[in-house]
C-alpha cells in the first residue's frame, strides 16, 4: 500500500465518523482543504463515491460504510497494539475519551481525576459534556457517565458517586406571590421552569415518589432551557419553580436565595455511574481512570 492511500485511508474514517470535513480536519491536524483533496483521491483511484455531501451533511454510501468498517477494525487494532506497547513501561498511559454531563464532570470526575493526572502525564482524558446519551461504541468513547437507573444493561457499570435526591425550589419572592405547592399536581397552578433534553426530544417529565407511589408530571411555564444551570439561575432570578439535583439548590437554601418545596416527594436514586462495554481490552490507563473514580462509601 502507497503511503498516499494510508493517509487517504485516515482521512476517510475521520471525515467519515466526524460526519463533517471541518471537525475531521481539526482531529488530523491538516486543512479542511487537504482532508477534501485526500477524499477525491481516494474515490478516483477506486472508482467509487463514499461520502453523499450536502451543504449540512456528510453521510458514508453503502460502499463507504463497508470501507469505514474494515479501516475502523484494521487502525483500532493497530492503535491498540500500540497502546499494550506503551504499557510495558509500566505506567498508566494513552487517551482516555469519556462522555457525560456538565453536572458530573464538575462535582465527580474532575475533582477525582485531576490527581490521577498529576502524578502520571503520559494519560490523558477527554471529557465531552452532552445532555443527551451517547452511543459509546459507535462515537468512539472508551466509557460514558450517567445515573445509575439510565445505564443499559448491557454494560458494566460502577458507581461513582452517593445516592442523589432531586429538588423543587423557587425564590422566597415568588412563593410571596404564590401558594407553595404541597403536592405534585399543585404545580400546574405554578410557573415551572421546564427541561428539554436531546435524549427526550420533548420536555422532561419531573418524576416524584412518595411512599412507593411514582408520579411523572408535565409541567408548564413560561420558560424553557436545555442547562440545570440555567434554570437554577431562572429559579433565583424570581420566574418560577426549577427541579435539579439536590446538591446543586442546598447551598442556595442556606443563603436564602432559593426555597425547597415538596422535599417528602423527593426519595434517593442511584447517583453517578461510570459505564463501559464488558467485551473490551482494558489498558492500564484506563483501569487506573476507573480506580480513580470508584466511589467509596465513608472515604
Amino acid at each position: 500500500m502507497a503511503r498516499h492511500d494510508l493517509n487517504d485511508l485516515l482521512a476517510f474514517r475521520a471525515v467519515a465518523t466526524e460526519r463533517s470535513f471541518t471537525r475531521a480536519a481539526a482531529q488530523l491536524r491538516v486543512s479542511t482543504s487537504a482532508v477534501s483533496h485526500a477524499l477525491r483521491g481516494l474515490e478516483e483511484r477506486i472508482g467509487i463515491r463514499l461520502l453523499n455531501r450536502t451543504t449540512r451533511s456528510v453521510v458514508p454510501t453503502e460502499a463507504g460504510e463497508r470501507l469505514l468498517l474494515t479501516v475502523s477494525q484494521l487502525f483500532d487494532g493497530v492503535e491498540a497494539e500500540l497502546a499494550r506497547l506503551g504499557e510495558l513501561r509500566n505506567r498508566p498511559s494513552g487517551n482516555i475519551r469519556i462522555t457525560t454531563s456538565a453536572h458530573a464532570a464538575k462535582t465527580i470526575l474532575e475533582p477525582a481525576l485531576l490527581p490521577l493526572l498529576a502524578i502520571h502525564p503520559e494519560l490523558k482524558v477527554e471529557l465531552s459534556a452532552d445532555a443527551g446519551f451517547v452511543d459509546i461504541v459507535a462515537e468512539r468513547f472508551d466509557a460514558g457517565v450517567r445515573l445509575g437507573e439510565t445505564v443499559a444493561q448491557d454494560m458494566i457499570a460502577i458507581p461513582i458517586g452517593p445516592e442523589m435526591r432531586m429538588a423543587a425550589a423557587a425564590s422566597p419572592a415568588y412563593l410571596e406571590r404564590r401558594s407553595p405547592p404541597t403536592t405534585p399536581h399543585d404545580l400546574r397552578d405554578h410557573n415551572c421552569i421546564n427541561l428539554r433534553f436531546p435524549t427526550y426530544g420533548g420536555l422532561y417529565a419531573w418524576e416524584f415518589e412518595r411512599d412507593g407511589r411514582a408520579l411523572n408530571v408535565r409541567v408548564d411555564g413560561q420558560l424553557t432551557v436545555n442547562d440545570t444551570t440555567l434554570a437554577l439561575q431562572a429559579a433565583m432570578d424570581g420566574i418560577g419553580i426549577a427541579y435539579i439535583t439536590e446538591d446543586q439548590v442546598l447551598p442556595l437554601i442556606s443563603e436564602g436565595r432559593l426555597t425547597r418545596v415538596l422535599a417528602e416527594w423527593c426519595p434517593p436514586f442511584p447517583g453517578y455511574h461510570l459505564y463501559y462495554p464488558s467485551r473490551r481490552q482494558h489498558s492500564l490507563g484506563f483501569a487506573a481512570v476507573v480506580e480513580a473514580l470508584r466511589y467509596r462509601p465513608g472515604i
